[in-house]
């Protein structure tokens, strides 16, 4: 195989693999940080209980997500040299401010998070959970703006000529603000916060289906079901500000996400469909003007199709990319209809009440996963055939010495640990899931109260 298609394939498995960790802390950061701020407005000992539960779990994940992280940084020397070469100014300033501003906030508040239960006092325990989750939304930002200059690169110059070239700041700022970082990173935050309460919600979905830990499992679900209400609602409008922006600042993405070929004509919206590259057509039910309109707010507005570039500078998986996004938009929608249903029924009193409704939590958990993954890959694919868009090349960006068997063989490897990573996780998490929040016959739910120290220790009774 072709060494470029085989160092494509190799990255996109191992951050797809990765991606699924992230989101998890980050989404599950949040919902821990409700929990506690409950449990220090109530002082009910049940917020206390899921809230060292999903801590014991949010600690896997981390775990697993920095593992799988650290291989990414490696690929970029092995497969990708002339593109580390020709981003390393910009790439080293984030990844160095994600280093001090986020990864040092997170790992400095960890231990007190994964060992401070009963140790310290609950604010502490408090402050240090928002650390852990202020640190994590922090390291979002750093390497969201780095795969944002990619795609809109901003406040920077080019230094050297040819296979010595290289992109140099000239504006600090300017590339951390370049024109998508900030929609794309409300969209990744909002995608995390989905990951998160829908795992919450469908550990306790099944919980409540198999009568266990019934009336904690009723709390925090209700906490992820608002959760989720919110962020799926958002989560369509950062979609829609951010294709507006795609449509500005790289058109033929957008074209190749609605499968639109025509030069300046107004462009439809399909619900879904097949991409005939040939023939340029799509066959499937479409709005007439949809994207038109989304765009412009006009029907009859022309929108720039891929027919307006030529083919060496458009992306050449359109049916790819089409399906990605429409996957991404449809599941967005159902995350809408699941989590407004769950609270219109949770205003009638009836929100536990239907079986089938719970089981349809339990399994939707794989739901944001998916749409995460949809969304990345529908971006970077309808991104091609730029690594820095209008700038350096995806074949140009390779190592020069790699060759296709030695990616071959790598990502053979990587298959195999990321399979065994992968099942370990699972059993791992399965493991925690069937322990629950707590052994109901070693619970002390005695009163606490606070030592001058700091130690939170049962009141004596006589």
């Amino acid at each position: 195989m072709d060494v470029e298609i085989l160092a494509r394939v190799q990255f996109a498995f191992t951050i797809a693999f990765h991606y699924i960790y992230p989101p998890l802390s980050i989404g599950l950061g949040l919902i821990m940080v409700i929990m506690e701020g409950k449990y220090l407005q109530t002082r009910l000992k049940v917020y206390e209980h899921m809230a060292r539960f999903w801590t014991k779990i949010f600690a896997l994940i981390f775990g697993i997500g920095v593992a799988t992280g650290i291989v990414m940084e490696f690929e970029f020397g092995t497969n990708w040299a002339t593109y580390s070469k020709y981003v390393g100014d910009v790439f080293g300033s984030a990844l160095a401010a994600e280093g001090i501003f986020a990864f040092a906030l997170e790992s400095g508040f960890l231990g007190v998070l994964l060992f401070g239960w009963n140790r310290v006092k609950p604010k502490v325990h408090f402050i240090a959970t928002l650390g852990v989750w202020l640190g994590s939304m922090f390291s979002a930002i750093w390497i969201v703006v780095a795969n944002s200059w990619q795609q809109t690169p901003a406040g920077f110059h080019i230094v050297g000529e040819g296979m010595n070239a290289r992109a140099e700041i000239t504006d600090f700022w300017a590339m951390v603000f370049n024109p998508s970082s900030v929609d794309r990173l409300l969209h990744v935050w909002i995608g995390a916060f989905l990951a998160g309460s829908f795992l919450v919600m469908s550990v306790h979905a099944f919980y409540i289906l198999t009568n266990r830990h019934v009336e904690l499992s009723k709390k925090a679900f209700r906490i992820a079901l608002v959760v989720a209400a919110v962020s799926a609602i958002s989560q369509l409008l950062t979609g829609h500000h951010s294709a507006e922006g795609v449509s500005k600042n790289q058109p033929p993405k957008l074209a190749a996400f609605e499968g639109h070929f025509e030069k300046d004509a107004p462009a439809d919206m399909y619900l879904f469909g097949w991409v005939d590259k040939e023939s340029q057509q799509v066959y499937g039910p479409k709005i007439p003007g949809g994207l038109s309109f989304l765009i412009d707010y006009d029907f009859n507005a022309p929108v720039t199709g891929l027919n307006n570039f030529p083919e060496n500078e458009r992306p050449s998986a359109v049916n790819a990319v089409f399906q990605f996004y429409h996957l991404m938009v449809a599941l967005g929608l159902f995350f809408i209809a699941l989590t407004i249903l769950g609270i219109f029924l949770w205003w009638r009193g009836k929100l536990f009440r239907y079986r089938w409704l719970l089981w349809v939590f339990v399994i939707a958990v794989v739901g944001p996963q998916l749409a995460n993954q949809f969304g990345w890959f529908a971006a970077e694919m309808g991104r091609q055939p730029w690594v820095v868009y209008g700038l350096l090349r995806t074949s140009d960006a390779l190592s020069a010495t790699v060759t296709a068997e030695q990616v071959l063989f790598s990502l053979i490897m990587f298959t195999l640990i990321y399979l065994l990573l992968f099942l370990l996780f699972i059993y791992l998490l399965d493991r925690k899931i069937k322990a629950g929040p707590y052994d109901p016959s070693k619970i002390d739910d005695r009163p606490l109260q606070e030592s001058i120290l700091g130690v939170v220790e049962p009141k004596k009774t006589n």
